[in-house]
């Protein structure tokens, strides 16, 4: 027998390791891990990919207003 996996549970752990993968590149910067330009934009760039990803995540959580019925049309007579 197989176990379903949660997807609202998968969604929140990807949260977490890109909350960690975040703090981890925020760290090399911080921490003078990065001895040039190039290496201090790669990790930049990272960083930036890394938000981008939470925050699309961020918008699929967040509820949509339901979308007009197309069925319901208001015809104007003349």
């Amino acid at each position: 027998m197989q176990e379903t996996v949660d997807p609202v549970n998968v969604v929140y752990k990807v949260q977490k390791l890109l909350n960690e993968l975040m703090e981890s590149n925020a760290q090399v910067l911080l921490g003078g891990g990065v001895d040039n330009m190039e290496k201090y934009n790669y990790s930049l760039g990272k960083i930036h990919i890394v938000d981008q990803m939470k925050q699309e995540i961020s918008n699929l959580l967040k509820p949509k207003e339901p979308e007009p019925d197309d069925d319901k049309v208001t015809r104007i007579r003349r």
